[in-house]
């Protein structure tokens, strides 16, 4: 049995989607004067929170900027209202999202680690919701009846005992489960800001037809939904026969107008970012900066589950690379805020077949190049010329980041190591599990140290991968892991024999 520092830190899941309406009492962020609700602790520190209904007496705000200031710490004069829609900056370069920090400090770190905990799994809307429940941290401004939720968020952390044991040597290695969400990925956590910030526009009467993305699988999922679930026309460009079924049929399902495009991922974005440059469609990849603000809550949310408690390393698979900032930015917010006092190590996990940060890494950040992808059974994270490359170098750089890859054979075998201790994971974790094994064979990461693997999807979506590995039907992987069914004879003696060599096997 685990020591009392490792305890299940699961969240409880969050109640049925009910919009509870705040009472006219309830103080939003546009007041100015100081909420009745709260009162000076007797230490004179901030006041903390009397409810979930409680938001903080200050007039907070965020704005886009271009990202090369955020990267250099120069000053800019620079700067765009989230109500424009822009996603490049004058020099062609990628936006941030700055938020006024000065306005969030008035507030003392355990102020905010107070409030967002009230907010946990609580029904009132939108605070339910993982991403909403630091809505002063992720879109300010917007009002809640704009805000377009499915209580996405409070994924699990789990203590993957029996893997870190039996593969790893680790007795602290844990599984931030973002897939358990209403799409089956960690791409709602974006989606949810972002589609909630287009029905704000479209309710200013912005010339908004609709929202469009280009997508491996999982994007397109939770664009999808979200939009459905706002009436939002969605428009999705898929890269022909290189998803899933179980992906395919998702943003089919929930009405989306579908392409699908005889090129990879890389080609699609070409595309949608012609496109959107043309007609009044939104762009919903993380070439726009809003989708950040939602994904980084994850990091948040590991500290939370950790008592606020900093673990020692963070694995994360890459691919078009913004996640990888988005955790950083999270983790940075929460140190610049107090609520922690240091953030943890990252590592990029990323597929060898489509490794450009993997690449310019290993050349000591001298020479980034962008690449043809292969294919990979990591499906999602198969990009060549990641937009998020400048922003994922960034958070590498101050966080004293790695970056690795795994083979096909190594994030397969991986991954069916995780289901044989009662996972089920995508292949995307299997490429971060690959790291991980990387890591703790060069002795980088200690067997003693707290580490977090992101798990990013649902492996239900990668079930027909799954099905190839058990069969041995991929070319080119011995599938070492393999657990076909047995074929029997209807015969009691037959099924004897077979249960007796299997139990023999599994004692000696």
């Amino acid at each position: 049995m685990a020591s009392s520092s490792l305890q299940l830190f699961s969240l409880p899941p969050p109640s049925p989607v009910q919009k509870h309406r705040p009472s006219s009492s309830v103080i939003k962020c546009i007041s100015t004067s100081p909420s009745p609700s709260s009162a000076l602790s007797t230490n004179g520190s901030t006041p903390l929170p009397n409810s979930i209904l409680s938001s903080p007496p200050i007039n907070f705000s965020a704005k886009y900027v271009p990202f090369t200031s955020i990267a250099t710490g120069s000053p800019t004069s620079e700067c765009y209202s989230l109500d424009e829609i822009v996603y490049r900056s004058r020099s062609g370069g990628l936006l941030d999202v700055q938020h006024d920090m000065e306005a969030l400090k008035q507030f003392d770190g355990e102020y905010w680690k107070a409030l967002f905990d009230s907010r946990v799994g609580k029904t009132t809307w939108p605070y339910g919701s993982g991403v909403w429940s630091k809505k002063e941290w992720v879109l300010p401004e917007i009002d809640d009846d704009d805000i377009v939720s499915a209580f996405e968020g409070n994924s699990n952390l789990f203590w993957a005992e029996r893997f870190g044991k039996k593969f790893v040597g680790m007795n602290d290695l844990w599984v931030k489960h973002c897939g358990i969400s209403h799409t089956g990925s960690f791409k709602d956590l974006g989606m949810t800001v972002l589609v909630s910030q287009v029905n704000r526009l479209r309710k200013m009467n912005r010339p908004l037809v609709g929202v469009g993305c280009a997508s491996t699988g999982d994007t397109s999922a939770a664009l999808s939904a979200y939009c459905a679930a706002a009436n939002i026309p969605s428009i999705v460009f898929l890269p022909a026969n290189k998803i899933s079924m179980a992906q395919l049929v998702q943003p089919i399902a929930n009405g989306a107008f579908v392409l699908s495009i005889d090129t990879d991922f890389d080609g699609c974005m070409k595309l949608i970012r012609e496109v959107t440059s043309e007609l009044p469609i939104y762009l919903a990849n993380s070439l726009n900066s809003l989708r950040l603000e939602g994904q980084k809550t994850a990091a948040i949310e590991i500290l939370q589950q950790f008592d606020w408690e900093v673990p020692d390393w963070v694995i994360i698979p890459g691919g078009n690379l913004g996640n990888i900032y988005a955790f950083y930015k999270g983790f940075k917010m929460c140190q610049e805020l107090g609520l922690v006092d240091r953030i943890p190590r990252l590592v990029c996990a990323q597929a060898a077949n489509a490794n450009p940060l993997y690449l310019y890494y290993k050349s000591g950040w001298n020479q980034y190049q962008p690449i043809k992808a292969d294919a990979t059974f990591a499906s999602a994270i198969q990009i060549g010329d990641p937009v998020s490359i400048d922003r994922a170098v960034y958070a590498l750089k101050n966080s004293d980041g790695i970056v690795e890859e795994a083979t096909e054979e190594e994030l397969m075998d991986a991954m069916a190591m995780a289901d044989s201790t009662g996972m089920f994971i995508c292949p995307h974790t299997g490429v971060a599990l690959t790291a991980l094994i990387k890591l703790r064979e060069r002795g980088i990461i200690g067997p003693n140290e707290r580490t977090v693997v992101v798990s990013t999807a649902h492996g239900l979506k990668f079930t027909q991968a799954k099905i190839d590995y058990h069969s041995k039907n991929i070319p080119g992987l011995a599938c070492g892991l393999a657990n076909p069914p047995v074929e029997v004879k209807d015969d009691l003696g037959k099924v004897m024999d077979v249960l007796k060599n299997y139990l023999d096997r599994r004692s000696s």
